[in-house]
């Protein structure tokens, strides 16, 4: 199994900390996010390489640091340089997949969110489906839910529909950006976009995968933080930490 850790994004609503330093790199307590994922990943001993897709504006921060690992780790540079002329998650995805010739099992991850659990048990839980999954949340607050992913589900887990950023959300089964896509699966995402898939969140590649092929969702057993601007940093920090 590949680990595909997505990192070219340019975090604006984070400067100026990420205005010439990537998020994923930032670090909580004594540790950078990405390390916090990687760690907790590299104890399932089932992924055999981690590729992280940076943009050209950050690559060099990105390879920088994959000289320090001691792990099998591979940086792509998507060779975009601003915000406007980014790929967005589901090209960036391809081109990986495209640039790396991949054909394996892949566990996509966004390199820029804390969880207080071990993805370990979703790694389980995908392995045990056997078929392509994803993580869902209970999001009680509407505001939130209009600006994520949501899961349809049946008595089984199995993903009936998914909507991205949808004014009328079906469930309150929202999505966090963890997905594990069997080989088989993540072939069709160029039949996906050829097919008007939206490239720019992640999870819109579920939304068209779950009416092909069969999705199951698994509901987290702890929680997500989502480090998208100052404060959401800061509040992170303070948990980490023992403040909170």
């Amino acid at each position: 199994m590949k680990c595909l850790i997505l990192a070219a994004g340019y975090a604006t609503r984070l400067y100026p900390l990420t205005e010439n330093f990537p998020k994923p790199l930032l670090k909580v307590k004594n540790k950078t996010i990405i390390d916090w994922l990687i760690d907790d990943i590299e104890t399932s001993k089932k992924v055999d390489e981690y590729i992280v897709i940076s943009n050209h504006k950050y690559y060099n921060h990105f390879y920088d640091w994959s000289k320090t690992k001691n792990i099998n780790v591979c940086v792509i540079d998507d060779m975009t340089m601003t915000n406007e002329e980014r790929l967005g998650a589901v090209l960036d995805i391809k081109y990986a997949i495209d640039k790396l010739n991949l054909d394996d099992d892949l566990l996509i991850i966004a390199g820029d969110n804390l969880l207080d659990f071990s993805l370990n048990s979703f790694i389980d839980y995908s392995i045990n489906k056997a078929t392509s999954c994803v993580m869902r949340y209970y999001e009680k607050d509407i505001d939130k839910l209009i600006k994520c992913g949501v899961v349809t589900i049946d008595d089984s887990d199995r993903v009936l529909r998914m909507t991205e950023k949808s004014l009328t959300p079906e469930t309150h089964w929202c999505t966090p950006p963890f997905y594990y896509y069997l080989k088989e699966d993540i072939k069709l995402i160029n039949e996906a976009i050829k097919d008007g898939c939206n490239t720019d969140a992640p999870g819109s590649f579920i939304s068209w995968l779950c009416k092909n092929r069969t999705i199951h969702a698994m509901e987290m057993p702890g929680n997500r933080y989502d480090i998208g601007n100052l404060e959401s940093y800061e509040k992170v920090q303070k948990i980490y930490n023992g403040i909170e």
